[in-house]
């Protein structure tokens, strides 16, 4: 599991001073990117070898509203693993730990240029698998 701190600031906000919902979507994409990075890998690294990962499904619950100036916590974690798709649970919750929004997120792994399924790298596959206890 990883986790990652952000501050809610006003451009992230509506007029009620209430997160965009599309906002969440740009805040679980961080938490997955940091994810990756504590794993020993990152965005640069995976285009520089001609693999991009993207996102094919998307499954939110909106529990609560997320307001200006909360501190949030986008806690990651991956579910299961195939050898070009990737699924995580992803969860954004207040300081006082109540949860804001409950995610599963589809990835898959494509060739840069043609945009065709590609194989996850066999050692970011293998320590995705260890995060996912093997599924």
């Amino acid at each position: 599991m990883s986790s990652l701190t952000i501050r809610i600031y006003f451009e992230d906000t509506d007029a009620q001073g209430l997160v965009y919902n599309s906002n969440y979507l740009k805040y679980l994409e961080r938490g997955r990117t940091e994810f990756l990075r504590n794993m020993g890998y990152d965005q640069k690294e995976l285009l520089k070898n001609g693999i991009i990962f993207v996102v094919k499904k998307v499954n939110l619950d909106f529990i609560k509203a997320a307001e200006l100036d909360d501190i949030i916590e986008i806690k990651s974690k991956i579910l299961e693993v195939k050898n070009v798709s990737f699924t995580f649970h992803q969860e954004i919750f207040d300081v006082e730990n109540k949860k804001i929004l409950d995610a599963i997120i589809k990835c898959g792994s494509l060739e840069r240029k043609e945009k065709k399924p590609i194989k996850i790298p066999p050692k970011l596959l293998e320590t995705m698998k260890k995060e996912s206890n093997g599924i």
